[in-house]
């Protein structure tokens, strides 16, 4: 009996049917289709962030930086003494490297990995040091030659009291000045399990390992090697040490980036930087995704004063088109997903219901042939779940119809990952410590300062991929079933009430 009636009403009122089945399918689709793009939009965010903060991290542990204070100092600076640099042919060559904290990033005690480490459902914890090798070369003219022929400087307007200075670059008393900087990162050589290095993949040569502890090897990222013209077995100079390169590694993502441009081991970075026991980030990874607010939780219980970041809360920190588009999906697609899924739901209530209401006669007469109510209730809604269910089948097969479209589109998004950078060359004004010469021909009575350290963004263009997942499909259905339930349970309420005797009345 049960199928008979199902059949009919089917067959006979395929107006109501047709009209159920694409409201719940339009809604379904849509909501297929916004949380398919919204995990690609994710997996794109964690692309990027792998870029930067390492594969397999579930939490970055780092200290913020001092606001700097008025007057509170010249920053890094290059003094050079009366007796640096070589002189030749009137020219003085200066040269001078140091590797220190990146300006803007605070370093603090590496006991706190310990502590860390000491959290329940931590699976592995790394610290990592993140330093700039700035190097500065100068080339000068041989400025006594412009002092007056009695050994003292020449009366300032009297041409006859000093000769001009001779030499330099040019020959003529001219000056040269370049700086050159890159990242260095100090890690555990043998902590690959999380951090930086395991957010890699080896190009040439070997990775870090773990009797490389206390020597001067290094690994340099792919891209830098290929441009500073170094390759595996070379040697690169950090702050005056040279360094055997052992091995050359690539970001693993499409088009990201590696966290540095050079890896050397943790305890020699910090003996150059003259940060002994030092670290700037510490990498976390859970014990499973599920604990990550209790371990985040707990950090920030036993370290008060260190920031704790999740993947999440980096996330936010990801700009350009990636940014604009994980907004679009999260509040207008969010959004309009569920005004589309009430909106369907609307429509199978009224329908269901004015579907009754045509019935009043039909239902009358079964009430009184013995139909019971949850007898009448479950015939409604029978019919109402298998039109919805109709309209979920139609609604699955547009919802990945609108994904593989996506993915054939491919659109691509940029994105840009902010990390701090080095400040080069430290505060205008730096107390200097050069030779008189130099600091004539410099044109300034102290150091060389540059510019305070900025942010720097790690960009990469990423090819959004709509994925397609079960539970997607499980969702879908689930919401096709819910939303014929609703309709049925309101349309066979209102059959319910029917009384046979006024049932048949009324339609006398």
């Amino acid at each position: 009996m049960f199928g008979t009636y199902l059949r009919r009403e089917l067959v006979g009122r395929r107006k109501q049917t047709v009209i159920i089945a694409i409201g719940m399918a339009l809604a379904i689709a849509l909501v297929i289709i916004v949380n398919s793009v919204a995990a690609g939009v994710k997996t794109a965010q964690a692309s990027v962030l792998e870029s930067v903060y390492g594969v397999g991290t579930d939490i970055t542990v780092s200290q913020a930086a001092e606001a700097p204070t008025e007057g509170g100092g010249p920053g890094q600076t290059f003094d050079f003494g009366s007796g640096d640099g070589s002189t030749s042919d009137g020219t003085t060559t200066v040269d001078q490297s140091r590797l220190a904290a990146a300006r803007g990033t605070a370093t603090f005690d590496a006991t706190a990995l310990g502590t860390i480490t000491d959290v329940a459902n931590v699976e592995a914890a790394a610290g990592t040091l993140s330093l700039t090798n700035t190097t500065f070369t100068g080339e000068l003219p041989d400025f006594s030659q412009a002092q007056g022929s009695d050994g003292t400087a020449g009366v300032p307007g009297d041409a006859s009291a000093a000769t001009p200075p001779q030499g330099g670059p040019d020959g003529a008393g001219g000056s040269s000045f370049g700086v050159d900087s890159f990242t260095v990162l100090g890690l555990d050589p043998a902590g690959d399990a999380v951090g930086p290095l395991s957010a890699v993949t080896l190009s040439d040569g070997r990775s870090l390992a773990a009797d490389d502890a206390g020597t001067d090897v290094a690994v340099l990222d792919a891209s830098y090697a290929t441009e500073a013209g170094i390759a595996t077995g070379d040697t690169i100079d950090i702050a005056g040490t040279t360094f055997t390169v052992v091995g050359t590694v690539t970001a693993s993502g499409a088009d990201a980036t590696s966290a540095s441009n050079v890896y050397i081991p943790l305890d020699v970075a910090q003996s150059l930087a003259g940060l002994d026991g030092q670290v700037s980030d510490v990498f976390v990874q859970a014990a499973s995704s599920t604990d990550i607010t209790q371990v985040q939780t707990d950090i920030e219980t036993a370290l008060p004063d260190a920031t704790v970041s999740t993947q999440e809360d980096l996330a936010s920190t990801v700009s350009g088109s990636l940014a604009s588009a994980s907004t679009l999906v999260g509040s207008l697609g969010t959004w309009l997903s569920l005004i589309v899924l009430a909106a369907a739901f609307l429509i199978a209530i009224l329908f269901t219901i004015s579907g009754v209401t045509r019935r009043t006669r039909e239902f009358g007469t079964l009430k009184a042939i013995g139909w019971s109510n949850r007898r009448i209730v479950g015939q409604v809604a029978g019919e109402s779940v298998v039109q919805s269910l109709i309209g979920g089948a139609v609604g699955v097969a547009v919802g990945l119809l609108g994904i593989l479209v996506v993915n054939l589109v491919a659109p691509t998004l940029s994105a840009a990952a902010t990390t701090s950078a080095g400040g080069g060359l430290g505060g205008p004004g730096g107390a200097g410590g050069m030779s008189a010469d130099a600091a004539a021909g410099a044109g300034a009575a102290g150091g060389f300062g540059g510019a305070p350290g900025a942010a720097a963004a790690t960009t990469t263009d990423i090819v959004l991929q709509a994925p397609v997942t079960a539970w997607i499909i499980v969702i879908a259905v689930g919401i096709a079933i819910l939303g014929g339930l609703l309709a049925g349970a309101v349309g066979g309420w209102r059959a319910a009430r029917l009384r046979p005797a006024e049932a048949l009345r009324s339609v006398a």
